[in-house]
């Protein structure tokens, strides 16, 4: 009750400085592929919709008891991801209580991150986002739903989710390496109206998460 508690006064005060979190994860993965993505998104999120996020994210463990002081969450990587018993617990009780985990796929962490997302929620399913949905609409319009930030196997971009009570409570982007988009300009020389899209859709998530 008090971990519930905590949220909802979490969410419910946006003129406080918040803070969002990278988490760390088992298993082998680069966890830590990104380092300039969250800062990037929170700047931008800060200078262009209102948010007042810290300016550096804090890095969390998926056991710990401070996943419960972020709102937001995000996990990227290329490789093998693993929670444990009490990591799945700790996770499902966080999100379960108003916390929100995005876990977008880097490239070759889809195989292993599914059956993980499946421990988490085994009797909620992973299903596809439609393009309507509100995480799409605003602050930015994407019609068409997710955005190519990055091309792999020539596949689509697709969004999943896990809804509770028809709540979104965890984001899984597939094939569009948004957090790539997020990083800093000549880490991967993308073109500027493509890092904007990018960034533009990972204030659409945010903004989902504050208004939500």
């Amino acid at each position: 009750m008090k971990k519930l508690i905590f949220l909802l006064l979490l969410f419910s005060a946006p003129t406080f400085a918040q803070e969002i979190a990278l988490l760390k994860y088992s298993g082998g993965g680069d966890w830590y592929a990104n380092p300039t993505a969250l800062p990037n998104l929170i700047k931008y999120c800060n200078q262009t919709i209102g948010t007042k996020i810290k300016s550096k994210n804090a890095v969390v463990t998926p056991s710990s008891p401070d996943v419960f002081s972020y709102p937001y969450i995000h996990a990227t990587g290329h490789g093998n991801v693993v929670f444990n018993a009490s990591e799945i617990e700790n996770l499902s009780n966080y999100l379960t209580s108003g916390g929100f985990l995005h876990i977008d796929d880097n490239y070759g962490m889809n195989e292993y991150i599914r059956k993980e997302i499946t421990k988490l929620f085994p009797n909620n399913s992973l299903v596809e986002i439609p393009a309507n949905h509100p995480i799409f609409q605003k602050p930015n319009s994407f019609p068409s739903g997710l955005p190519k930030i990055h091309e792999h196997d020539g596949k689509r971009p697709q969004a999943f989710g896990v809804f509770i009570e028809n709540r979104l409570v965890l984001l899984y982007t597939y094939e569009t390496d948004l957090s790539d988009g997020w990083e800093d300009a000549d880490v991967h020389n993308d073109p500027s109206e493509v890092r904007e899209k990018a960034l533009k859709m990972g204030a659409n998530i945010l903004n989902y998460i504050f208004n939500n």
